[in-house]
């Protein structure tokens, strides 16, 4: 029988997204955000209240704390593992993980890609089937891959804007994936990564209003 999601069926033939998708995702993004200038990571990341430095250190926050919600040998279901969270001015992101200034842009992007690797490393080595709390449903590896993956594309579009840079444009397969992942009430016949800036309250599509409230669905599909 296939799973079903509010009433919408899983297709069996539903490719997984997988530590090679977030690895893509976190080099494409690292790739275009190293040709930010210096004297431009203190601006506003696109709508966010936060700038460009601290949005990076989020999205490397945010994939460092899915590695980290994998790696006990019971993970959690009910709590994220404990690690401190604090913002560091107020509306700041909190995040465990902060960049030294000191390092530049350059050491801002060695800990996101880091982070990135970490998430790889615990869902290539995930046991199959483990489950890990998450604040929209206990998943698993591949959830979590897919959390990360849209973290990073989504991020990296506030980014693209906040620096100036040109458009951000992720392939449309890995948009794809992920979308059939976590969002499977999300139309399937448009532009996917349009689709995927809908899906997260960044855009309109022709017939529908910007979201001002979304979330994904983290629980495995099947």
């Amino acid at each position: 029988m296939r799973a079903t999601v509010h009433g919408m069926p899983d297709s069996p033939a539903r490719p997984p997204v997988t530590a090679d998708d977030l690895d893509q995702a976190v080099w494409l993004a690292v790739d275009a955000l190293g040709a930010a200038p210096g004297d431009r990571w203190d601006r506003r990341a696109g709508t966010l209240e936060w700038t460009c430095w601290e949005t990076v250190e989020h999205l490397a926050d945010d994939l460092f704390a899915y590695a980290v919600q994998l790696g006990p040998r019971t993970p959690p279901l009910d709590h994220e593992v404990p690690f401190v969270w604090e913002s560091r001015r107020p509306g700041g992101p909190a995040n465990a993980v902060h960049a030294d200034r000191t390092a530049g842009p350059a050491g801002l992007l060695e800990v996101l890609e880091v982070c990135g690797a970490l998430l790889g490393a615990m869902v290539r080595t995930a046991r199959p089937g483990v489950l890990a709390h998450h604040g929209f449903g206990a998943a698993d590896g591949e959830g979590f891959a897919a959390m990360g993956v849209v973290e990073t594309l989504v991020h990296t579009h506030d980014l693209a804007e906040g620096l100036g840079l040109a458009a951000w444009a992720p392939p449309a397969g890995l948009c794809a994936r992920v979308l059939a992942r976590l969002f499977p009430e999300a139309p399937a016949d448009g532009d996917p990564w349009r689709t995927l800036l809908w899906a997260t309250g960044r855009a309109d599509l022709p017939g529908r209003p910007r979201l001002t409230t979304w979330r994904w669905y983290g629980a495995p599909r099947s």
